[in-house]
């Protein structure tokens, strides 16, 4: 049997905050709620994808204090740089941008990048060999 990854589970300082962003960023919906140890724990995924990949949001831990140069990242691959270029204007005026949109070498493309609410870092992108047009793409 091969191992799937299925979820990412993180324990998150202010649970509405995060659930916010990534509703408002990522474009992810909560589709499963339950209570655990006197706190709500929150399944969220992206619209059709709820039986693929969810991130499990837990209240709890410390905010991350991740450097400006840490890449440690999520990932969110988008279908043009109109769309990186949005999600960067929205996240500037919501204080929320940390690297602006920037262009590498393949297979990075076309990037900005965002710190959640509880310090992680997200990255949005257009031309990696991943997500949205990546069919037509050579792997690197």
């Amino acid at each position: 049997m091969r191992p799937t990854l299925t979820h990412l589970a993180l324990h998150v300082p202010d649970l509405e905050a995060c659930v916010e962003f990534y509703r408002r960023f990522c474009g992810m919906q909560v589709f499963h709620e339950r209570a655990g140890k006197g706190a709500r724990i929150v399944w969220m995924a992206e619209p059709g994808r709820e039986h693929e990949f969810v991130f499990v949001l837990m209240p709890g831990g410390h905010p991350r204090n991740l450097a400006e140069d840490d890449y440690s990242h999520f990932g969110f691959a988008l279908e043009s740089r109109a769309q990186v270029d949005a999600i960067a204007a929205e996240a500037q005026a919501a204080g929320y941008l940390i690297w602006p949109p920037r262009d590498e070498p393949y297979p990075v493309g076309y990037y900005c990048g965002l710190r959640d609410p509880a310090g992680n870092y997200v990255e949005f992108s257009f031309g990696q060999p991943l997500g949205p047009g990546s069919e037509k793409m050579p792997l690197p």
